[in-house]
């Protein structure tokens, strides 16, 4: 069959002149498709739209029986319609009726024809439906005419995600705009109602149709020199570092910039009449259509680094001013991003904050951490959560339940907002908590410390009534800064932050970097398993100039003021005792030359390594105080990734293993008479931070936000009872059980608040 006279560039424009008409939306759509199948010379052409049912709905065609527009509906999985909106990916068929997925409606009167050729409606890689064409005849449809077909969709596409079709079907709305509901994971607790701001917000295309197509092809062989060109200075500037492994990654995005086949896609978009941005915009999505339908995760980092590059592209075409910054919040900011560092959400008004949704980052992230400072509730591992929304977009963040709804329904914005009602309500009453002991019924008294990193969550001492800070993240300086922080400006933070905390102790933490938290100013080291790797302690042993530069800021900030220095990740005694001895020396130094010793210096130790657990006795002597990192302890403790949602719930820290480390941890402290802290997630949660209490841990560090549900636990038990109850049912337990069934009845029995 012979091409259509004109080609793809007279469809577009006549494609523009009928968006153009003052015509009703169904008559635009009923001319579009009777102008695709012309330049395709197709006796059939046929818009399918997704639907927020997840349904697909004849709403236009130009061939087939009329009548059956809004009445022919399928499932978005049914016949060679719903195979393309699955795949996302064109279907060519000499002969329809031969393919395993065809099927048809009596009331279209398709029987009649063979040959077939439909392409997603996609943008920003989500489908929004189906545009076919279709002949009587056997016929073979050539690479250009699908690429033409592609085209005249993207146009489509942008109709669709407008709104522009709602309303003609009363029952139904659109996939572009249909409620949407996901789960991740929860980051930070709390419930946030607001709207979408795109950390790095897709660039909407205003003008599709190009009216110089070789103006347009100039435009974007201009911005692909301009990246390529940043690229190369990239590339350069590593090679001056020195650094082997950034000059890896680097060479491999300039792979991916000179990459033939990208380059054809946009090229080839462009000559078929779009604009270069409009070009740039149909080849991202196609890619982002194949990322979320990847499981290989090397392909889907290849696609990322195809998105990202086509960002840039994008970015050089329009220019800075069309890119938002992050000063500009709306009221009630919801941010959406694919990812994003501890820096980047700082530069945000967290005071215009309301939740924060990502795809890649987990509940021990730095963002997290930072999100959980701010009182930000925090989802995340929410698949293509960048191209589920627009800016603007309503939205709700759960991070109580660990899900986000996009555009959600009156019923479930009305639902939510009770809720947030609700938990205002309780924070009224855990407030009016804030100043009264936590002491047990039977006179054991709780100590109920805060987690922080962040001079801003020093605020949260008098909020909450906490008795002081039980482990401040010192790393989350380093995380922030675009270098390494001097001696002074680290020696500033530590005195801001022993000065905010008034006559309450703090506990700071020496750099805790490796593994996940890695300095952006420092080459990552590649290691098999940098969990178990060369992180936390072991680096500052192994350079101790790092550890010395922090240890003398930190003795020189507390000028007088007792200070409590711990350090992470301590797998045997000798590494304490070698630690504590660059301490001796840097307080050494410090006298020589005349600087005021801290009044009270005591040195500490984590408990996250299950080797520690058989040296219990002698780091309970050597050391002032422990503290129990229950995070990295039951990882370890079980080999279990706490980011790898496969295996992440396939234990319980209350199972019989897990009871009986900690059992272990609390009686050789106490005989010790060394002071032991939980400072993990475990402590944060009422139920199990009664279960601790119930195995003799009496001081615990905790998110701001656990503060007062912990104390109105405390408050409401007998430490001896609980103690009593978990002396008997451990002793009855078998391998693989939980305590955590015993102890929720036991709860719900005494009116305890879990």
């Amino acid at each position: 069959m012979p091409a259509a006279p004109g080609g793809p560039r007279l469809l577009l424009r006549r494609l523009r002149e009928a968006m153009a008409e003052p015509v009703s939306p169904q008559a635009r759509l009923d001319r579009i498709v009777v102008l695709i199948a012309a330049n395709v010379v197709a006796e059939v052409c046929s818009v399918y739209v997704l639907r927020d049912d997840n349904i697909l709905e004849l709403f236009a065609t130009e061939g087939l029986n009329r009548e059956a527009v809004h009445l022919t509906r399928m499932r978005a999985d049914e016949g060679l319609v719903g195979l393309i909106a699955k795949t996302a990916e064109p279907l060519a068929l000499s002969d329809a009726q031969q393919h395993p997925a065809f099927s048809y409606r009596p009331e279209t009167g398709e029987e009649a024809f063979h040959a077939f050729l439909g392409v997603p409606l996609l943008r920003a890689g989500n489908t929004l439906g189906v545009l076919t064409v279709q002949n009587k005849t056997y016929r073979v449809y050539s690479e250009e005419e699908i690429e033409a077909l592609q085209t005249t969709a993207m146009v489509l596409s942008e109709m669709i995600a407008s709104g522009e079709l709602q309303g003609l079907a009363p029952d139904a709305g659109t996939a572009a705009r249909r409620a949407i509901s996901v789960r991740g994971t929860v980051l930070a607790e709390g419930i946030g109602l607001g709207y979408v701001v795109l950390h790095e917000p897709r660039i909407i295309v205003k003008t599709l149709i190009a009216e110089n197509s070789e103006r347009e092809m100039a435009r974007l062989e201009t911005a692909i020199e301009k990246v390529r060109s940043a690229i190369d200075a990239l590339v350069e500037r590593g090679d001056k570092m020195g650094t082997a492994e950034s000059r890896e990654v680097l060479e491999t995005v300039r792979m991916f910039a000179h990459d033939k086949g990208w380059l054809r896609r946009m090229r080839e978009a462009v000559g078929s009449g779009l604009t270069a941005e409009a070009a740039v915009e149909r080849v991202q999505s196609d890619n982002r259509a194949r990322m979320v339908r990847q499981s290989d995760p090397y392909l889907r980092d290849r696609l990322h680094d195809l998105d990202d590059l086509a960002n840039r592209v994008m970015r050089e075409l329009v220019g800075d001013e069309a890119v938002g910054l992050p000063g500009m919040l709306p009221e009630n900011a919801i941010l959406v991003a694919r990812s994003m560092g501890p820096a980047a959400l700082l530069d945000y008004e967290p005071g215009r904050l309301r939740g924060l949704v990502l795809e890649e980052g987990g509940p021990t992230s730095h963002v997290a951490i930072v999100a959980r400072a701010l009182g930000i509730p925090a989802v995340s591992e929410i698949e293509n959560a960048a191209a589920l929304c627009d800016s603007g977009d309503a939205i709700i963040v759960d991070g109580v339940a660990g899900e986000v709804h996009v555009r959600p329904g009156p019923e479930v914005e009305a639902s939510y907002a009770e809720m947030v009602r609700l938990r205002a309500r309780r924070q009224e009453q855990y407030r009016a908590l804030r100043d009264v002991p936590a002491i047990t019924r039977d006179g054991v008294r709780i100590g109920l410390h805060l987690n922080a990193g962040l001079l801003v969550d020093l605020g949260h001492l008098n909020e909450t009534g906490a008795e002081g800070v039980g482990l401040f993240r010192t790393e989350l300086q380093f995380m922030v800064a675009q270098r390494m922080p001097s001696a002074a400006e680290q020696q500033a933070l530590y005195r801001a932050v022993l000065t905010a905390s008034g006559d309450k102790p703090v506990t700071i933490r020496t750099l805790d970097i490796g593994g996940d938290k890695i300095l952006p100013y420092m080459p990552k080291l590649e290691e098999e398993n940098p969990a178990l790797g060369w992180r936390a302690i072991r680096i500052g042993l192994d350079r101790p100039a790092l550890l010395r530069v922090q240890l003398r800021a930190l003795l020189k900030a507390s000028d007088g003021h007792p200070l409590k220095i711990m350090f992470p990740m301590v797998a045997t005694v000798d590494e304490f005792v070698r630690a504590r001895a660059i301490v001796e020396r840097e307080k050494a130094h410090l006298r020589r030359h005349g600087y005021t010793l801290p009044a009270d210096c005591q040195l500490g130790a984590m408990v996250e390594v299950p080797s520690l657990l058989f040296q219990i006795d002698e780091i309970a002597r050597e050391a002032d105080f422990l503290s129990v990192g229950s995070n990295d302890l039951m990882q370890f403790l079980f080999a279990v990734d706490r980011e790898n949602r496969r295996v992440a719930d396939r234990f319980d820290p209350l199972s019989v293993a897990a009871i009986r480390a900690f059992r272990l941890i609390a009686e050789r402290a106490a005989a010790a008479g060394c002071p032991v802290t939980v400072c993990g997630e475990i402590g944060g949660r009422p139920l199990d931070a009664m279960a601790l209490v119930g195995m003799g841990f009496r001081n615990f560090s905790m998110s701001p936000a656990a503060i007062g549900p912990v104390k109105a636990m405390v408050l409401s038990i007998e430490a001896a009872e609980v103690a009593a109850l978990i002396e008997t049912e451990t002793a009855r337990m078998h391998d693989g059980d939980s305590l955590r069934p015993v102890l929720a009845a036991f709860a719900k029995a005494r009116g305890v608040p879990i």
